[in-house]
Formats: structure tokens, C-alpha cells, sequence
């Protein structure tokens, strides 16, 4: 019963990546200059807050769920060290780097650094929630795989 924890622990940090998602995007939209660059960073805070209700609805399931104990324990050791390297799966965090930011193309790689270590993270979440949820995890992953072409398409406008 111990993977349950694991589980559900696994998608309380996606939630927290995407709290902080939006929290980065937000703070960065309220000091972006170029239009263009506020209204995808608006964009991407509003898919952020989508992506926690997504999640939230997975956490649901996933607490009565316990993974396939083929690796379990390594698998789960492989997650918690991959979430302690993601700086967005601590909590308040995604203002603070937002602050970081010196401009608008900082913020754009930030952004892109962002996008890339979530599709990883969900990735490997994959492995650790029901069979009935991986669609929902795939079609995030896209998301996120269309927010990091945004922000490529933007990095590319603001050079």
C-alpha cells in the first residue's frame, strides 16, 4: 500500500509545477514591454491554471490506485530525485525566478527550461498513476510540447 503514497505524492509535485508555472508566467507578463511576449506569457498562466485542475481530478484517482510493484520502489526513488532537481517542484518558487529574469528574453529561456523539465517530469509520471489517466497525462504533455513551441517561436521574434 506504501505506492499509493508515492503515487499520489508524484502528482501533488505536478501540481506544484504548475502553481508555479503560472506563478512565473503571471509575474513575468506583468513586467513584459513587448506585447506579443504579455500575451503568450497570459496565455501560457491560463493553460498553467488549467493544467492544476487536470491534475487535481488525477490526484483523485490515483489515491485509490497502487502501481504495478515491478520496480516500484526504484522507480519511485528515480521520480523523488528527479523532483528534487526541478526547482519548480518547490513550493513558491515560480515568482522567485520570475524575479530572476533580467528581460524578456530571459524570461522566454526560463520559460523554455520550464516547459522542457515538465514534459520530462510527466514523462516519467506516467508510471506511476492508472492506466485510465495516461491519456490525460499524454494530452498534457502535448500541451506542454505546443507551450515550448510557443515560447521557441517567441524567443526567435525577440532576437
Amino acid at each position: 500500500m506504501g505506492n499509493i503514497f508515492i503515487g499520489s505524492e508524484i502528482v501533488e509535485l505536478g501540481i506544484q509545477i504548475e502553481k508555479n508555472g503560472k506563478d512565473f508566467y503571471d509575474a513575468v507578463a506583468a513586467v513584459s514591454q513587448d506585447a506579443k511576449a504579455k500575451e503568450i506569457f497570459l496565455f501560457l498562466a491560463s493553460e498553467e491554471q488549467k493544467h492544476i485542475a487536470i491534475f487535481q481530478q488525477i490526484l483523485d484517482s490515483v489515491q485509490k490506485y497502487e502501481p504495478a510493484p515491478v520496480y516500484a520502489d526504484d522507480y519511485a526513488a528515480y521520480m523523488k530525485s528527479l523532483a528534487a532537481e526541478y526547482i519548480f517542484t518547490q513550493k513558491d518558487k515560480g515568482e522567485e525566478i520570475a524575479k530572476s529574469a533580467k528581460n524578456e528574453a530571459d524570461a522566454v529561456d526560463l520559460g523554455i527550461k520550464f516547459e522542457k523539465d515538465s514534459i520530462i517530469f510527466y514523462d516519467g509520471m506516467k508510471k506511476m498513476i492508472p492506466e485510465s489517466d495516461l491519456k490525460i497525462i499524454n494530452d498534457l504533455i502535448a500541451r506542454e510540447q505546443e507551450h515550448l513551441m510557443m515560447l521557441l517561436g517567441l524567443k526567435d521574434k525577440l532576437k
